[in-house]
């Protein structure tokens, strides 16, 4: 039965992991870039915003985009304090100006001091996905200008949340492939300790597919899932993210 699943998913990740998956994915805002500080932050971004109509995302990222000049890491490290005004205009459902200029303020402060975002993961105490997750939202809001209503906008394992959108920028950042959708540019963490980003319509084909059997929807259930794909593939278990969330949203499965 598992090696039927396993067939059958591995079909499915070569039919959606390929480049024709991008135009339409918040994935595509970070292809705009070469240089891999551009990549970070516009995925960052990308990722932060994603929810909702995916077109709606693309369209508001591409409008953040223009407003840093279509170069994000030269405009957060060298940014004059009038150029932030237009940011004050920008808002992308409930993510609103002030979330948005703590994340150039947060992101202008570790840049100064660090090459890669990589390292706001990374330098906490453990090295397991949960810390990893931990510790980039506590430097996160560490940072002295950090508001309490941007919270809810970076998830936590210390508050049971799946943490979808970072483990998608977590995916995007690491897994290393020969597809050209993710980027695989981190090496601290491997594409082995992945969590797999638990949307309703990945969590929906996973519990049809028996890899998933939680009710809720929060951090114990994508560690259960992540588990499960880790059986089908040890070394890239987040691999399948591309099978369970294409047949959820391509094939209604």
């Amino acid at each position: 039965m598992q090696n039927d699943i396993k067939t059958f998913l591995d079909e499915k990740v070569e039919l959606y992991n390929q480049a024709s998956f991008i135009p339409d994915d918040p994935i595509s805002i970070p292809h705009q870039f070469s240089k891999k500080q551009d990549i970070e932050i516009a995925g960052l971004f990308a990722a932060t915003l994603a929810w909702g109509q995916r077109k709606t995302i693309i369209n508001k990222c591409n409008e953040l985009m223009r407003m840093m000049d279509h170069a994000p890491h030269d405009f957060v490290l060298h940014h004059e304090e009038n150029d932030l005004k237009k940011f004050l205009t920008f808002k992308h459902r409930t993510f609103n100006p002030t979330d948005t200029l703590f994340f150039i303020d947060f992101l202008k402060s570790h840049y100064q001091k660090n090459d890669s975002l990589e390292s706001a993961f990374t330098k906490g105490p453990s090295n397991d996905m949960e810390a990893y997750l931990t510790h980039f939202h506590n430097t996160l809001f560490a940072h002295p200008n950090a508001p309490d209503r941007t919270k809810k906008h970076v998830a936590t394992p210390a508050r049971k949340s799946a943490c979808k959108r970072l483990n998608m920028f977590l995916r995007w950042m690491v897994r290393k492939d020969n597809k050209g959708v993710d980027f695989g540019i981190w090496n601290t963490i491997l594409p082995s300790q992945l969590i797999c980003p638990l949307d309703v319509h990945v969590e929906r084909v996973a519990k049809r597919l028996g890899l998933l059997q939680r009710k809720q929807t929060d951090w114990r259930a994508a560690l259960e899932l992540s588990e499960n794909l880790r059986e089908l593939d040890p070394n890239d278990p987040v691999k399948y993210d591309f099978a369970l969330f294409g047949m959820g949203v391509m094939e209604k499965y």
